[in-house]
């Protein structure tokens, strides 16, 4: 029976999707103003993983992630550019397609982009509106009443008496309450006629948060199973959404929410305000981009994931030892799921979606296939590993694949291998030896067996 810690209630509950069979997932995309740092990454990577269990569990699952095409930053970043608004955000949706293509993510199966859902923006706040928790402040912005609604904190555990308008709360004029959000932004004048919308409240453009309720509630219903997002959206974000859904539709808008950890890089969050941040295209330059996955497969989803290229070396060393297992077996046949490693691999990733335990496992496998050279291992563990979308090329090719850096390429390496197998036929040892060095110090493991010398990069 699969667990799931759920943030709403701060506990590990059984899950039991609303319709019997079919789960319907929302998860908080990207603001495609830049290239996606490795916190988005994250995300994006921890949701695919989410859903591919899912999926593996016999269910049908409708996964929507949504991209912000429009706010404020993405205003301020296209007028610094001299582009259109939809030229600017066109581009680094594309370029967030790549990344996440080569991190393995497959793409869900709804991506709505906020700027084609206003119509169903401004019915939810005119719906607001009529329930008495929205008004139009003195600057013609529309805000969220937030005391009016009774169940606001219960995600974040937050106190209305408690907050603060500070950090990530908007202080604006002609706010009732310093805690109000705004809904609808009124149109100001310096801005592009592209950002601009009729409404009943005047020209202007939708808030971030509203974006999301409206979205979720058009594509997968008003009362939806699985909600999910990085840690910081847990508030005010994810707050503020369920104030809005439920405030305009009087009913429960989520059962479970998932909320993954931080990526954090010397004790701090990485992320573009803090300019800590590494994008993935960074990275990918440095690592393969399964070794990027794997890394952040090895962390439980809601730990901090600490960045360092040390980890990331050490992600790749552990990644190739599982390959290596692999190398030379045929791997063709399905998962016996009957079998007691499928059986503690099902039971990690029933547990809240655990997947050191469950790469723990693979581990396990892996050495057991190094014992035995049990061809029925090597299925187990290319597939149970495919599910978490991992261990699906051909083992050589990552083994001897991965950046050069400024190393030997592979016709180099070639040749000094055939260059230490002469020197050891004829018996010149230390020469053989002086290759092998050689090619260790340039990141470069050979492998002596009988049929001969294979190598791999480090």
């Amino acid at each position: 029976m699969l667990k799931i810690y759920n943030s709403l209630t701060r506990s590990v509950e059984e899950f039991v999707p609303i319709e019997p069979g079919h789960v319907r997932m929302y998860v908080c995309g990207m603001t495609v103003y830049d290239h996606c740092h490795l916190g988005h990454g994250r995300v994006m990577v921890v949701f695919d993983m989410v859903a591919r269990w899912l999926r593996t569990s016999g269910y049908r699952v409708t996964y929507v992630r949504n991209i912000t095409d429009i706010d404020d930053k993405i205003i301020r970043r296209a007028a610094e550019n001299g582009e259109s608004i939809r030229s600017l955000t066109d581009r680094f949706i594309a370029a967030m397609h790549e990344d996440a293509a080569a991190l393995g993510v497959q793409r869900p199966d709804h991506e709505p982009r906020a700027t084609d859902y206003v119509p169903q923006m401004l019915d939810m706040i005119g719906r607001l509106e009529r329930h008495g928790y929205a008004y139009q402040a003195g600057n013609r912005d529309v805000c969220y009443s937030v005391r009016k609604f009774a169940g606001y904190g219960k995600l974040s555990g937050k106190s209305l008496n408690d907050l603060r308008a500070g950090e990530r709360v908007d202080v604006m004029e002609g706010k009732q309450d310093p805690l109000d959000f705004v809904l609808w932004k009124h149109a100001r004048p310096e801005e592009p006629d592209e950002v601009k919308w009729a409404s009943a409240w005047g020209p202007g453009r939708p808030g971030w948060h509203i974006e999301c309720s409206a979205m979720s509630s058009q594509l997968l219903g008003e009362h939806f199973d699985i909600h999910g997002g990085g840690q910081d959206l847990q508030f005010p974000h994810h707050e503020n959404e369920i104030a809005q859904s439920e405030g305009a539709h009087g009913k429960t808008f989520v059962n479970v929410w998932m909320h993954n950890g931080f990526v954090r890089v010397d004790d701090e969050k990485m992320s573009k305000s803090l300019g800590n941040f590494f994008t993935i295209r960074d990275i990918l330059e440095k690592y393969d981009a399964e070794v990027v996955r794997f890394f952040i497969l090895r962390a439980h989803y809601r730990s901090p994931l600490n960045y360092s290229d040390a980890h990331l070396d050490d992600a790749r060393a552990a990644l190739s030892r599982l390959y290596t297992a692999l190398k030379g077996h045929a791997t063709e046949g399905d998962i016996d799921w009957d079998d007691a490693y499928a059986c503690h691999f099902r039971a990690a990733m029933d547990d809240d979606f655990a997947t050191p335990e469950a790469i723990a496992v693979l581990f396990d496998i892996a050495n057991e296939l190094n014992r035995t050279g049990d061809a029925r291992l090597a299925a187990q563990l290319k597939g149970l590993a495919g599910i978490l979308g991992l261990l699906q090329r051909d083992p050589l090719a990552f083994l001897q694949g991965g950046p050069a850096t400024g190393g030997p390429d592979d016709a180099a390496i070639e040749a000094m291998i055939a260059a230490r197998s002469a020197a050891k036929k004829a018996k010149n040892y230390a020469e053989a030896d002086r290759i092998r060095d050689e090619l260790k110090a340039a990141g470069i493991v050979l492998e002596d067996g009988p049929q001969g010398t294979s190598w791999r990069r480090a």
